[in-house]
């Protein structure tokens, strides 16, 4: 989907952090927004700053773990604007620490909210796309569904999930003119720390200040919008997230041995601190 503008966009998790920031970056290209959320008062926050950067909008209020709100939603742009050009899965959650640490309920918590919210999302609007014979689905992942950082367990897994789907759906929808793109960005400016858990302080200190450090949801957005605009399969908006990810794919035995053989000498947790304090995970 070279030009996107003016097009039809339904974001989830549309209220607050990245998904706020990739509504508006779809409004100042003069799309039509549908912002999606479970919190009503931040949904509406957002159309206000869409309308403000020269888009219009709507919001929708849905639980994006339960399949039967996101059928509705779905059945409701499509008929009420007659199709949606881009679906962006967006919400999502973050749990932190590692296996047998991380309580069994926030695991579920976690896998129901980042990959049954996208899967469901991908069910119900992907048949719709093939009747009308075109659509982009935006899957935000994770670096961390890329490269399984220590500690981060129920949150690597459910972002590796939602990159495995997308790699599914990259292939299998291509008849229908329907394109898929995996966003996958490291630590960065937004609101997913303010529900974080976490059972690894060590993990929460590296988060924070990777966040601190990190780009600005806005440039992320604008980032990911161009690579959607150029129809990538996979957006990964950082430096050093290509670098490691590129290491990985290489010698992926050297990228977890090495690893491994830091956190075994105690060298792996105050290594990826600095690293979050020089900013380099996330920039």
């Amino acid at each position: 989907m070279k030009n996107i503008r003016n097009k039809r966009v339904v974001v989830t998790g549309g209220g607050y952090g990245f998904g706020r920031a990739l509504a508006l970056e779809f409004a100042r290209l003069g799309c039509k927004v549908g912002v999606v959320d479970i919190n009503d008062v931040r949904s509406k926050e957002t159309i206000i700053m869409v309308e403000q950067a020269g888009g219009e909008g709507e919001t929708f209020h849905a639980d994006v773990t339960d399949p039967a709100a996101i059928k509705e939603m779905a059945d409701y742009f499509f008929s009420t604007w007659n199709g949606v050009d881009i679906l962006v899965n967006n919400a999502g959650i973050a749990v932190a620490g590692a296996v047998g640490d991380v309580p069994l309920e926030d695991w579920k918590a976690v896998v129901d909210i980042n990959f049954w919210g996208v899967l469901y999302g991908c069910h119900e609007f992907i048949p719709r796309m093939k009747t009308q014979g075109s659509g982009h689905i935006v899957n935000v992942a994770s670096a961390a569904g890329l490269l399984c950082i220590s500690s981060m367990g129920p949150y690597n897994v459910s972002k590796a999930a939602v990159v495995s789907l997308s790699e599914t759906l990259r292939v299998e929808a291509a008849p229908y003119n329907i394109r898929i793109t995996a966003v996958c960005p490291m630590f960065f400016n937004t609101g997913l720390l303010d529900d974080m858990k976490s059972t690894d302080p060590w993990l929460s200190e590296v988060a924070k200040t990777g966040f601190e450090n990190g780009l600005s949801a806005e440039t992320v957005a604008k980032r990911a919008v161009k690579a959607v605009s150029k129809n990538k399969c996979y957006v990964v908006p950082m430096f050093f997230g290509k670098l490691l990810w590129l290491n990985k794919r290489l010698t992926p035995s050297l990228y977890y041995n090495l690893t491994a053989w830091l956190n075994r000498h105690g060298w792996m947790k105050p290594l990826y601190l600095k690293l979050a304090r020089w900013g380099i995970l996330s920039k």
